[in-house]
């Protein structure tokens, strides 16, 4: 069965206001709109990174929605596919995110860096170089991960 989806991203996080700041200082992020809580929390804040949309929650305990430094981390990366990944690798850098992985060439064909938000979440910032023969990456991966 095929379906017609567009995969939103939802995160969770200590903090939506301050993330949603930070998401427009890293990734140039747009808002689109919030929904605050009566208590203050902020049940969502829609934003636009690119062509894709990111909702930004804080943590809702009592409902079991919790953010990574509260769970002991994160197991899902976030990959950013940008133009110039030197650019903006430094530019999350400069906004608090810090290095996981430098930016460096790849041997399936991308210019990619990895950094952590200040929320706990993890980016990849890749940019496509040059396409990679499937069985080029399979050795490279293999000789890798040897």
């Amino acid at each position: 069965m095929s379906i017609t989806a567009h995969l939103v991203v939802h995160l969770v996080v200590q903090g939506a206001d301050r993330a949603a700041a930070f998401y427009r200082e890293a990734f140039g992020a747009e808002e689109l709109e919030r929904i605050p809580t009566p208590d203050g929390r902020l049940m969502s804040v829609q934003l636009r990174i690119g062509d894709s949309l990111v909702h930004l929650a804080d943590e809702f305990p009592e409902m079991g929605v919790l953010a990574p430094p509260t769970i002991g981390g994160t197991a899902v990366v976030l990959a950013l596919r940008v133009a110039d990944a030197e650019a903006v690798f430094a530019q999350a850098i400069a906004a608090g995110a810090e290095v996981r992985q430098p930016v460096q060439d790849t041997f399936w064909g991308d210019r990619h860096g990895q950094v952590e938000d200040p929320f706990g979440h993890r980016w990849n910032v890749d940019q496509h170089l040059r396409d990679v023969p499937h069985d080029e990456v399979l050795a490279a991966a293999a000789e890798a991960f040897a």
